[in-house]
C-alpha cells in the first residue's frame, strides 16, 4: 500500500448538477409565461412544463423546459442561472436580515386555500392550473413591508383579498382570461405592500381588498418583527 498515495479527489459539480432554487424556478416560469404570450407555446404546452418547473430539482433539469425556446438558447454559451435582484422598492440591504422560506400554493386540477391568522412570507408563488387558489390575507400578521405574490393561473381561478389599510399594486395580463388587481393606496404612510404579478390564460385571476378587515398597529408589528431578525442574526454571527 502506498502511504504517499493521495486520496482521489471527487470531480466538481458542473453547473447543470447544482440544485435548483426557487428564484431558478420564477426565472424559468417568466420565460414560459412569455413564451405563451407570444405564441410560442400553447396552453397545454405551458401548463405542462409549468408542472414540470415546479418538481424539478436541478438546474439541468429547468434547462430542459426552455430548450427550444430563444430565450433557453440565447444565452447557452454561458451560466442561465444567476442570482437575481428583486426589483421591490425600500427592501432591507441583501444579507442584512436572514432569508425566510417562500410560501407556495399549488393546485393542479384541486383546491388550495390559505386564510385566517397566518404569517405569510416575503414572497408566495400561487399556481393554478385546471384548479382554483384562494389567499386571503384580511387577518393574516404582515412581518414585512413588501409581499411578492407571483401567480400564474391556466384555466383556472386565483383570488387575493387583502386587509383595506395596505397598499395593493398589480401587474401582470390575460390570454383569452382575465387579470383584475384592484389598486389601493393605504393611508397610513409605512403600511404594508402587496405586490401581484403574473398571468391568465383562459382563466382569471383576481386581487382586491376586502371591505371592513383592517389589521392594527401594522407598522409597529412589521418593525418588532424586523428588529427581532435583525438581533437573532447579529446574536449568532457574534457566538461563532
Amino acid at each position: 500500500m502506498d502511504l504517499h498515495k493521495r486520496p482521489t479527489q471527487e470531480p466538481p459539480l458542473s453547473a447543470a448538477e447544482l440544485r435548483a432554487s426557487d428564484a431558478d424556478r420564477d426565472r424559468i416560469a417568466d420565460l414560459l409565461r412569455d413564451a405563451l404570450a407570444e405564441g410560442r407555446l400553447t396552453a397545454d404546452e405551458h401548463a405542462e412544463r409549468v408542472e414540470g418547473v415546479l418538481a424539478a430539482k436541478t438546474v439541468g433539469e429547468l434547462d430542459v423546459f426552455v430548450r427550444d425556446l430563444p430565450a433557453g438558447q440565447a444565452r447557452k454559451a454561458g451560466p442561465v442561472y444567476v442570482p437575481a435582484v428583486s426589483s421591490v422598492p425600500n427592501r432591507p440591504t441583501p444579507g442584512a436580515i436572514p432569508v425566510d422560506p417562500d410560501d407556495r400554493l399549488v393546485a393542479v386540477f384541486s383546491a388550495s386555500t390559505r386564510k385566517g391568522r397566518w404569517r405569510p412570507g416575503r414572497r408566495i408563488h400561487a399556481y393554478a392550473i385546471f384548479g382554483s387558489v384562494e389567499l386571503d390575507l384580511s387577518e393574516a400578521l404582515f412581518e414585512h413591508r413588501q409581499v411578492m405574490i407571483k401567480v400564474i393561473s391556466v384555466f383556472g381561478s386565483v383570488e387575493i383579498r387583502v386587509p383595506e389599510n395596505v397598499s395593493l399594486r398589480g401587474s401582470g395580463g390575460g390570454i383569452l382570461g382575465d387579470f383584475t388587481v384592484d389598486a389601493l393606496d393605504s393611508g397610513e404612510t409605512d403600511a404594508p405592500v402587496v405586490y401581484v404579478d403574473g398571468l391568465a390564460v383562459l382563466g382569471s385571476v383576481e386581487a382586491k381588498p376586502k371591505r371592513g378587515k383592517v389589521i392594527a398597529d401594522l407598522l409597529g408589528r412589521v418593525t418588532d418583527h424586523v428588529a427581532r431578525k435583525v438581533d437573532d442574526h447579529l446574536r449568532k454571527r457574534t457566538d461563532r
